[in-house]
């Protein structure tokens, strides 16, 4: 049987990520995960709460994810119908693209989060591509570069560099686009992972009614498998991206689990201590490694340039039973980057002593 599928569906190409799955070794109790740039803390413990009551496995789940919206509206002070949620951040990627971005322009910075090309790409977006190691230090450039009446994609902090974009440039790149009438999806999935304090412009959704702020319950609340994402924008924006997800999207025991997530006042500031005085720790400690040139990160992961090839280092590691992020799929890198993200003490001394023996 023939099948009639569009050239952009045949020709994609599912982007590579991290995680112990990557390895092609499975789920390895032993193996230890510096690729994935999950909390280094886990989930708070309250989360445990939600799967006290396993009667609700057998419950449809709130397809609107009310409760939660109400829970995230008190989080973020943004109004409930402003708020999406998500199976995980990269559904609301998908959907946005779907909604919004069909045969578009699309500008994105990179390296970055492979996500937003693979799904603007299968809507027939057109893609224009900004290299650049921090956007802080080409910012005029990139503003010049921002289509009219289209979009444009950022990431921060960016994946997989750290790099913070400052909120007084963010805001120039905001008022540029809204000056061109260009949407802008702003992923700030990180951005809670910051020692170095708030930066986060979703008190201007206000203003910008072309600014879509996505976050994640599975970076900062260690909730990746429970995929678990939210959206904000506009009220008129929102009510598109709800007609458009699949019902029943997340399910009863994820929106517990974020609600138990978010009510844990401790969990973060825990975390961001120990990101700021782990992330030093490494940053140092890799430095002084023939070989190995880290850049300064504003998060809780650090890309490394290395001097043996990223896919070498890799699979030496696996043999130690670490696993790292090659980022020779990162476009706009090559094979001399990897990813390592923050964890405890014991585990990035580990990573230490197994990088020095290379």
């Amino acid at each position: 049987m023939r099948f009639k599928v569009e050239k952009v569906i045949a020709n994609h190409k599912v982007v590579a990520h991290g995680g112990i799955f990557s390895s092609g070794i499975g789920n390895d109790s032993n193996l230890l995960d510096f690729s994935s740039n999950v909390n280094p803390l886990g989930f708070p413990s309250k989360v445990r709460d939600a799967f006290k009551n396993l009667s609700q496995i057998s419950v449809y789940p709130d397809p609107n994810s009310n409760e939660l919206r109400t829970y995230l509206q008190k989080y973020t002070a943004i109004p409930k119908n402003q708020i999406i949620v998500g199976n995980g951040a990269t559904e609301i990627i998908y959907n946005y693209c779907n909604a919004f971005l069909r045969k578009q322009k699309v500008l994105i910075p990179i390296p970055t989060f492979g996500e937003y090309e693979s799904a603007a790409k299968l809507n027939g977006a057109i893609l224009y591509y900004f290299k650049t190691m921090n956007l802080n230090e080409n910012l005029s450039e990139f503003q010049d570069m921002i289509p009219k009446k289209n979009c444009i994609f950022l990431c921060n902090p960016n994946n997989p560099t750290g790099i913070l974009i400052k909120r007084k440039n963010m805001l120039k790149i905001l008022e540029s686009a809204h000056d061109k009438s260009t949407m802008i999806f702003l992923d700030e999935c990180f951005i809670e992972l910051v020692p170095a304090g708030n930066e986060s412009v979703i008190s201007y959704l206000k203003e910008f009614d072309n600014l879509f702020i996505l976050r994640s319950l599975t970076k900062s609340f260690g909730l990746a498998g429970l995929r678990i994402g939210y959206g904000l924008g506009n009220k008129k924006m929102i009510e598109i991206l709800q007609k458009i997800k699949i019902p029943w999207n997340v399910s009863g025991i994820a929106q517990k689990s974020s609600i138990k997530a978010l009510s844990d006042k401790l969990h973060l500031p825990k975390t961001l201590n120990l990101v700021r005085n782990e992330s030093k720790f490494l940053i140092n400690s890799i430095s002084k490694i023939k070989g190995f040139t880290c850049y300064n990160s504003d998060t809780n992961f650090i890309l490394i340039k290395s001097k043996i090839k990223s896919n070498q280092v890799q699979d030496k590691l696996l043999k130690k039973n670490i696993l790292i992020r090659n980022c020779k799929t990162f476009r706009g890198l090559d094979n001399n980057f990897i990813r390592i993200a923050v964890r405890t003490h014991k585990e990035n001394i580990k990573l230490l002593e197994a990088l020095r023996e290379l």
